[in-house]
């Protein structure tokens, strides 16, 4: 790893044992084990770092969203697809997970990158999978963001629980989770 990312883990981890509130540059030079001009040599201060570790998180978290996506299967199997992976990514990648997901709409994270391209990708996929499941009168009739949002949200509130180990997450329950999930879009 090279000290930016050294850094970066570091801001992640930080965040995620104390809230971001509670990351100091002093707290990181020891946690990434730098130097203090280390750090200055990469951002600018500390709302630069935080808005480039979220921006990694969310490359990643789109780019493991389509990982297997095939555009030509049926509509009820891309939605399967894109649901399991974004629960997969949240068990793989709990920090990233958590950290999108509380942050994401935080005046923290600057509009540009909560907008970013590179991370719409996905969400575009996910939004004309919503349009084309209504079109077909499959899927309920309301704004696409308000229904990708409703099913991001099943899949987080499903594994906050299991970051807790409220609960395990076997086959099982997953094939639950992805059905019931899909049912709630259904018209």
């Amino acid at each position: 790893m090279s000290k930016k990312q050294d850094i970066m883990a570091a801001t992640l981890d930080l965040i995620h044992e104390e809230g971001l509130q509670s990351v100091t540059f002093s707290k990181l030079f020891k946690r990434a084990n730098v130097g203090a001009g280390t750090i200055y040599n990469y951002f600018a201060n500390k709302e630069e770092l935080v808005n480039a570790v979220y921006k990694e998180a969310r490359i990643l978290m789109g780019e493991y969203l389509l990982q297997g996506y095939n555009p030509e299967a049926s509509l009820y199997e891309r939605f399967k697809c894109l649901q399991l992976n974004r629960l997969n990514f949240g068990i793989q990648y709990p920090k990233e997970f958590l950290f999108i997901d509380s942050f994401s709409f935080s005046p923290y994270i600057s509009p540009e990158l909560r907008n970013m391209e590179d991370a719409r990708h996905s969400s575009e996929v996910v939004l004309s999978l919503i349009v084309e499941g209504q079109k077909q009168g499959i899927v309920k009739e309301m704004d696409s963001h308000l229904c990708h949002q409703l099913i991001h949200g099943i899949i987080s509130s499903i594994l906050k629980g299991y970051y807790i180990d409220k609960y395990p997450l076997n086959e099982v329950q997953v094939q639950q989770i992805l059905e019931a999930s899909w049912k709630a879009i259904l018209v």
